[in-house]
């Protein structure tokens, strides 16, 4: 198999790294996330597949073909088949289950962490979607708008009324682009930050949202070319992050605990967190360590809600003014033995900007007791890896003027420009000229996916999911206004890119897959019903993916690589058939 940062003779990585999925429109709470399929009524996207030996010949449908009444008839093959779990079962999501999470210690919110179900507890079904899904709104109307059918809860219309988070009409639920400090919408709040925040230019790209409710600002912040990395736990508000994929905005389950984020240092161009109540200065200020961690030098940090404005809001707080300003007292403090910088405070706002090297903290922080700097643990080794009290070293510079870990070019320049990581050769094997190529061979591997199925790109496949992203040059070809990329890492890959990834102005997220049945059986969890997949490998590896295909209700075809039938590495593409929930015909009911 192929690593896509080695040449294209190597191919001794496991069939669990080459995975290429599109997992168009596909909802994951990464790897976490939340989906739904199931056995029961609804439309039929594809064709059966025709029986023909001409691999390059394909006849899947990819379109949308939406008549209530039509029942899927399923064909007798040899492959095992996987039977709908039972309807319960439409939110299930393995590593956040509400039951399970309530066996531990709630303590620094450890209850809302991963928790992963043991081998004996795992379901081998297929997770059914809520009956009467739809097929969301194309973007930018999806932002706006979410079919009430595709996420069956109403309590965020009540809780958060007055704040415009959410409002349920007819069929369909409303987002105004409100959030709990921005009841007036997200736009009026995104124009006062970047007051502050070079936002418009492409010099800030890459967001990260911590508490992020049904991510308005995130969807605010997409049409000024800017990413954002929304995280919002499973809690009392358990639709939030789910709303926000069926907007078509990137969100996952995620919480800050006692884990360090699923992210690698240096990723983020600024932080937010509008009252999303992480304690920040709880456990010695740990959680701003963690902030720091992730930003890159010279970022921006900004918080709106408690503590700030105490003075105007502590009686609607109900807390005293001894103890919010004590608490912002603190929070100034962490931030100056962090070296940030304050930029801005008015009202409900306050902005903090990291400063770009250790050379520019100023001289007055010597008289104070920072944190200890890491020394031995990695800065990307993030899955699983507690947080420690401990501050990440910038990396050297030979001046005060220059940028620790080194400067990016502004955003679209930077998509493919050589990245930081990759100049400093931090990346063993990967070269300026490497990279370059492993750009251009994605250039051509996107176009045949795109004469394969022509809405790759369009409004058709909103949210995408690199199962393997490598350098990320997937997601750099599909680089559209109506698509996004989730770049999955896996921990087990031979290099840690997802720092790269960053630095080209793309998301992604550190995971770790398992088996070939199981990674089916979870793509099929996360992916909408009639999303589509693309895997690339050697035809033996896809021969025996294409026989689970058989056994999960995926239409399938082999297609020969863009260089030939010569060429051993082929393209299976698939295409999930639209079913739904359905109390008489599901596993467990």
């Amino acid at each position: 198999m192929r690593s896509k940062t080695n040449s294209a003779d190597s191919r001794t990585r496991s069939s669990v790294s080459i995975f290429i999925v599109l997992g168009l429109c596909c909802f994951f709470y990464i790897l976490g996330a939340w989906q739904k399929s199931g056995f029961g009524k609804g439309d039929r996207i594809a064709e059966e597949i025709t029986k023909l030996t001409d691999c390059t010949t394909l006849s899947l449908n990819f379109g949308t073909h939406h008549n209530e009444g039509d029942n899927i008839e399923l064909s007798e093959s040899k492959a095992k088949i996987f039977e709908p779990c039972s309807a319960k079962y439409i939110d299930y999501t393995p590593c956040h289950d509400q039951k399970r999470a309530m066996t531990f210690p709630r303590d620094n919110m450890i209850y809302r962490e991963r928790h992963c179900p043991p081998e004996d507890e795992k379901l081998h079904c297929l997770i059914p979607a809520p009956r009467g899904y739809k097929n969301p709104f194309p973007w930018p109307k999806s932002r706006d708008y979410v079919p009430y059918a595709n996420v069956p809860y109403k309590s965020l219309t009540v809780e958060k009324a007055i704040q415009n988070w959410v409002q349920f009409e007819g069929d369909v639920f409303k987002f105004p682009g409100g959030g709990t400090m921005f009841p007036q919408g997200a736009d009026k709040y995104i124009d006062e930050l970047a007051q502050v925040i070079p936002i418009s230019d492409g010099t800030v790209r890459i967001a990260l949202d911590t508490g992020c409710g049904v991510a308005s600002w995130g969807a605010y912040l997409l049409k000024r070319n800017v990413l954002t990395m929304s995280f919002a736990p499973r809690d009392s508000h358990e639709a939030q992050v789910q709303f926000a994929l069926e907007r078509g905005v990137p969100a996952v389950i995620g919480v800050m605990g006692t884990q360090r984020l699923p992210y690698p240092s240096r990723a983020f161009d600024m932080s937010h967190c509008s009252r999303c109540l992480i304690p920040w200065t709880a456990n010695d200020g740990l959680y701003l360590i963690e902030v720091d961690r992730v930003l890159r030098p010279g970022g921006y940090w900004i918080l709106s809600g408690p503590p700030i404005n105490w003075k105007q809001h502590y009686e609607a707080w109900q807390r005293s003014k001894e103890e919010l300003q004590k608490e912002q007292e603190r929070i100034e403090e962490i931030a100056e033995l962090l070296c940030w910088e304050k930029k801005y405070e008015k009202g409900d706002l306050a902005i903090w900007q990291k400063r770009i090297n250790t050379h520019s903290c100023p001289s007055s922080r010597d008289t104070i007791d920072p944190p200890p700097a890491c020394e031995s643990v990695n800065p990307d080794d993030s899955w699983y890896k507690r947080m420690e009290r401990c501050t990440t070293r910038m990396p050297k510079v030979n001046d005060a003027s220059d940028v620790a870990g080194g400067i990016l070019e502004k955003f679209p320049k930077r998509l493919n420009a050589v990245p930081p990581r990759v100049l400093s050769g931090s990346l063993s094997g990967v070269t300026a000229e490497s990279y370059n190529a492993d750009t251009q061979l994605w250039k051509k591997h996107v176009e045949a996916y795109k004469r394969i199925n022509k809405y790759i790109g369009e409004i058709r496949y909103r949210n995408v999911m690199d199962m393997n992203a490598g350098l990320g040059g997937f997601a750099a070809a599909l680089t559209s206004n109506k698509a996004w990329v989730m770049n999955v890492v896996p921990t087990i890959a031979k290099d840690n890119t997802l720092g790269v990834i960053y630095e080209r102005g793309l998301i992604g997220i550190y995971h770790d897959w398992c088996d070939i049945e199981d990674i089916l059986l979870e793509m099929d969890r996360i992916l909408r019903p009639e999303g589509a997949v693309i895997l690339r490998d050697n035809v033996d590896v896809l021969n025996r993916v294409k026989k689970v295909l058989g056994g999960i209700r995926w239409d399938s075809k082999l297609v020969d690589h863009e260089d030939g039938p010569l060429v051993p590495e082929k393209i299976l593409i698939a295409v999930k058939k639209y079913w739904v929930a359905d109390g008489n015909r599901t596993a467990d009911s």
